[in-house]
C-alpha cells in the first residue's frame, strides 16, 4: 500500500511538471491576447466614458464570435494532441491543414454578421449613440478575425506537438505593439490621421496579422519541428479530415457560443440600464477576462495532456492530468477573487479617471459590480479546464446539452433579476455567477463518469474509435 501511494505521488509529480512546462507559454500565450484586449478597452477610457461604452458593444460582440468558431476548432487540437500521443505525425500534419481550411469558412459569415452588427444592436434596443460608435469599432477590427482564429490553431497544433513557446513569443511581440500601434493610429502620429476609436481597430488588426504571419513561419521552419512538414497537405482540401474537426467542434462551438451569448445579453441588458451601466458593466467584464488567462492556459493544457494520455492509451493519466488543472487553476482563482473583493476601487480606476468627476458614477458602480465578479471568474475557472478535459476526450455533444439548460438559467436570472425585480447591473451579475456555477458541478461530474469509465473498459475506446470513423464515413456520403 505504501507503494502504491508512492508511485501515485510520483505519477501526480510528474504529470505537474509535464502540465507546467506547457502551460507556462500557453499562460503567457493567453496573457498577451486577453492583454491586447485589455488595452484597447483601456485606450477606450482615455477617449471617454460614452465612447468606452460604444466599444465595449463591439468588444463583447466580436468575442462572442470568435469565442463560438473557437469552439468548433478546438476539437482539432484534441484530435491533434491524441494523434501526436500515438506517434502519427501525418494525421497531425492533416489536422493542421484542415483546421486552415475550417478557418476560412467560419470566417467569412461571422465578419458579415460583424459588418452588419450596428443594425442588430439596434434592434435589441440599444442607445443610437452608443451604436454609431460600436459600428466604428466593428468595421475596423473585424479584419483581425480570420488572424486571432488562425493564431488560436497555431497554438493548439503547437502545443500538441510540444512547442508552445514557438507561438508564445510571436504573442509577446503582439503586445509589446500593440499599445503603440493604438496610440499613434488614435491620436494621429507621425503624419497619420487621428482615427480615434477606429484607430484602436485597425492597430489591433494590423497586431495580430503580423503575429498570425510570424508563427506560421516560424511552425514550418523551426528546426524542432520542421521535420514534420505540419502543413504539407495545405494545398488540399481533405474532406475527411474537415468533417472530423466540424463534427467533433461543432457542439463546443454551440456551447461556447451559448456561454457568449450569456456575455453579450447581459452586456445589452446593462446597456438597457443606461450609458454607466454599461461601461462598468464593460470594467468588471474585462477584468475577468484578464483574470481568466491562467484558467484559460490550464483549460487549453487539459485538451493537449488529456488527448495525449488518452493517444498513449492512459485513461488514469488523462485523470490525473485534469484533477492537475483543475486544482491548479482552483487555488489561483481563489487569490484572483480575493483581490477583486479587496481592491474594487483601485481596479476601477486602471480604466478611468477616477479623479474626474465625469466618471465618478461608473467608477462607483464598477466596484459593486468586481465583487460579483470575483466569484463569476473562479466558478467559471474550474468550467473552463474541465471543458478542457472533455474536449480532449473528444466528448462533446452530451456535455453541451447538459451545460446548456444551465446557461440558460443563468441567462433568465440575469433578466428577472436585473430588469423583472428592478435589481439593476447587481442583478444582471447575481444572474452570471449561477451560470458557470451550475455548469462546472455538470460537467465536472460528466467528466469523471467517462474517464471511470474508460479505466475500467479501456477496450471501449478501440470500438468507440471505429464508430467515430464510421461516422465520419457516413457523413462524408451523406454530404457528397
Amino acid at each position: 500500500m505504501e507503494i502504491t501511494s508512492t508511485g501515485y505521488k510520483s505519477d501526480l509529480i510528474s504529470e505537474a511538471r509535464a502540465s507546467l512546462q506547457l502551460a507556462i507559454p500557453l499562460v503567457v500565450s493567453q496573457m498577451c491576447e486577453t492583454g491586447i484586449n485589455t488595452v484597447n478597452v483601456v485606450m477606450m477610457g482615455l477617449l471617454g466614458t460614452q465612447v468606452l461604452a460604444g466599444g465595449a458593444l463591439g468588444a463583447i460582440a466580436f468575442s462572442t464570435l470568435l469565442f463560438t468558431c473557437s469552439g468548433i476548432l478546438s476539437a482539432g487540437a484534441a484530435i491533434a494532441a491524441e494523434a501526436f500521443g500515438a506517434n502519427n505525425i501525418d494525421q497531425v500534419s492533416r489536422i493542421a491543414s484542415g483546421q486552415i481550411w475550417l478557418v476560412v469558412a467560419l470566417s467569412l459569415p461571422a465578419m458579415l454578421l460583424l459588418w452588419y452588427g450596428d443594425t442588430i444592436l439596434l434592434l435589441l434596443g440599444q442607445q443610437e449613440s452608443n451604436v454609431l460608435l460600436t459600428k466604428i469599432y466593428l468595421q475596423s477590427i473585424l479584419w483581425r478575425f480570420p488572424a486571432a482564429l488562425g493564431l488560436m490553431i497555431l497554438r493548439g497544433i503547437a502545443s500538441a506537438v510540444n512547442v508552445p513557446r514557438l507561438i508564445t513569443v510571436t504573442m509577446l511581440a503582439g503586445l509589446l505593439l500593440n499599445a503603440p500601434a493604438d496610440y499613434v493610429l488614435m491620436f494621429g502620429k507621425f503624419g497619420l490621421p487621428q482615427l480615434g476609436l477606429a484607430g484602436i481597430g485597425w492597430a489591433s488588426t494590423l497586431v495580430f496579422w503580423l503575429t498570425f504571419i510570424a508563427g506560421f513561419i516560424l511552425l514550418i521552419f523551426s528546426p524542432k519541428v520542421r521535420d514534420y512538414q505540419l502543413f504539407r497537405y495545405l494545398h488540399q482540401f481533405d474532406k475527411q479530415t474537415f468533417v472530423q474537426i466540424f463534427q467533433t467542434g461543432w457542439p463546443m462551438g454551440f456551447q461556447w457560443g451559448a456561454e457568449s451569448a450569456l456575455l453579450i445579453v447581459t452586456a445589452w441588458l446593462a446597456g438597457y440600464l443606461g450609458t454607466v451601466t454599461l461601461a462598468a458593466h464593460e470594467i468588471a467584464f474585462q477584468t475577468v477576462e484578464m483574470a481568466m488567462v491562467l484558467p484559460l492556459g490550464l483549460g487549453n493544457v487539459a485538451v493537449t495532456r488529456v488527448g495525449q494520455t488518452m493517444g498513449e492509451k492512459n485513461p488514469v493519466g488523462a485523470k490525473r492530468a485534469a484533477l492537475i488543472g483543475i486544482t491548479i487553476g482552483g487555488i489561483f482563482a481563489s487569490a484572483v477573487a480575493l483581490i477583486f473583493w479587496l481592491f474594487p476601487y483601485q481596479i476601477a480606476g486602471i480604466y478611468l479617471d477616477t479623479n474626474n468627476p465625469e466618471n465618478t458614477a461608473a467608477v462607483k458602480t464598477a466596484t459593486s459590480f468586481l465583487l460579483w465578479a470575483g466569484l463569476f471568474q473562479l466558478f467559471y475557472s474550474i468550467q473552463v479546464i474541465t471543458v478542457g478535459a472533455l474536449i480532449g476526450l473528444q466528448d462533446t455533444l452530451v456535455p453541451v446539452l447538459m451545460n446548456f439548460a444551465s446557461w440558460g438559467l443563468g441567462l433568465t436570472g440575469s433578466y428577472f433579476m436585473g430588469i423583472i425585480l428592478d435589481w439593476g447591473g447587481i442583478g444582471i451579475w447575481v444572474g452570471m455567477v449561477l451560470s458557470p456555477l451550475l455548469s462546472g458541478v455538470i460537467l465536472m461530474v460528466r467528466f469523471y463518469q467517462e474517464i471511470d469509465n474508460k479505466i475500467a473498459n479501456p477496450d471501449d475506446g478501440e470500438e468507440n474509435m471505429s464508430n467515430s470513423n464510421q461516422l465520419i464515413d457516413d457523413s462524408q456520403a451523406f454530404i457528397s
